[in-house]
C-alpha cells in the first residue's frame, strides 16, 4: 500500500513520534531536485574530494532513520512514528528503501534515507551532526541516482537547505507529469523495481547507463564494495553534465 501511495504522489506522516496514527500528504507545491542541477559549492567540492567523511550506502539504515527522528535543539518532535519506522524497515528489506551514511571513524555523523520505486527516488529525511555531512550525503545520493538511471528525485517540501542545493518547487500537476513515466510499470508488479538501480556505485557491475564513466577514469572493475568510490569520482560524476 505504501509503495502504491508513493506511485501516485502521496506519502505518510505522523503528528508526533508518540502518535500511533498516520495521515497521507499530497502537497500542492512539490520540491524536486533535478539530477543535473545539483549545486555543489566550491567548499563542498573540496570537502567531497578530500573524503572528509567515509560515505556508505545501506550499511546503517535503521540508525539513519533514528538520526533523522532524533530530538535536537531545533526540533522537539518528529513526524516519524513507530508504524512509519517499521514500514520503512520492511521496505529496506525489500530493496525499496535506502540510506546514505556519513561517518567519522566509527561514528555516524550524518545521512539521509528515502524510498525508490522504478526510476523515482523519494527523499524522506536527512540529518547532520557535523558541518556539511548532510550536504555530502545528498551529493552522493545524486551521483548514485544519476549512475543508476533514475529520472526523478522528489524532495517533498522545499527548505532553505534544499534550495541552496538546487531544489526547485513545481506544481502538483507538473510533478504528476514527471512521476508517471518515472514509476511506469513499477506499481502493478510490485516488488519489481524497474529500471532504476540504486546500487550502481556498489560493486559496479558495468552500469547500463550510457556514458556513466567519464573519460580517463578507471574501469568498473576498479571499484568494489570493500573499496569505496572516491570523492573525486563523485565530484566528476556530478559535474559531468551540470
Amino acid at each position: 500500500m505504501l509503495l502504491r501511495a508513493y506511485g501516485i504522489g502521496i506519502f505518510p506522516m505522523s503528528h508526533s513520534a508518540d502518535d500511533p496514527d498516520i495521515f497521507w500528504v499530497e502537497p500542492r507545491r512539490r520540491a524536486i531536485l533535478p539530477l543535473d542541477a545539483l549545486h555543489v559549492s566550491r567548499s563542498l567540492r573540496k570537502t567531497i574530494r578530500a573524503d572528509r567523511f567515509r560515505v556508505t550506502a545501506d550499511r546503517a539504515f535503521a540508525q539513519v532513520v533514528q538520526g533523522c527522528a532524533a530530538i535536537t535543539g531545533d526540533r522537539q518532535d518528529t513526524w516519524i512514528n513507530e508504524p512509519i519506522f517499521e514500514a520503512c524497515r520492511r521496505l529496506h528489506a525489500m530493496g525499496h528503501a535506502h540510506s546514505i551514511e556519513c561517518w567519522e571513524g566509527d561514528e555516524l555523523v550524518g545521512g539521509l534515507y528515502g524510498i525508490s520505486l522504478g526510476r523515482a527516488f523519494f527523499g524522506e529525511s536527512m540529518f547532520s551532526r557535523r558541518t556539511d555531512a548532510s550536504k555530502v550525503a545528498l551529493a552522493w545520493l545524486v551521483a548514485r541516482l544519476k549512475a543508476g538511471g533514475f529520472a526523478l528525485l522528489d524532495c517533498q517540501f522545499m527548505t532553505d537547505h534544499l534550495a541552496s542545493m538546487g531544489a526547485r518547487e513545481i506544481s502538483g500537476r507538473a510533478y504528476s507529469a514527471l512521476l508517471a513515466p518515472a514509476v511506469a510499470e513499477s506499481v502493478p508488479g510490485l516488488p519489481d523495481v524497474g529500471a532504476g538501480d540504486f546500487s550502481a556505485l556498489d560493486g559496479l557491475a558495468a552500469p547500463s547507463v550510457p556514458g556513466f564513466l567519464p573519460d580517463g577514469l578507471p574501469s568498473p572493475d576498479a571499484f568494489t564494495v570493500s573499496g569505496p568510490v572516491s570523492g573525486q569520482l563523485i565530484v566528476q560524476l556530478l559535474t559531468q553534465t551540470s
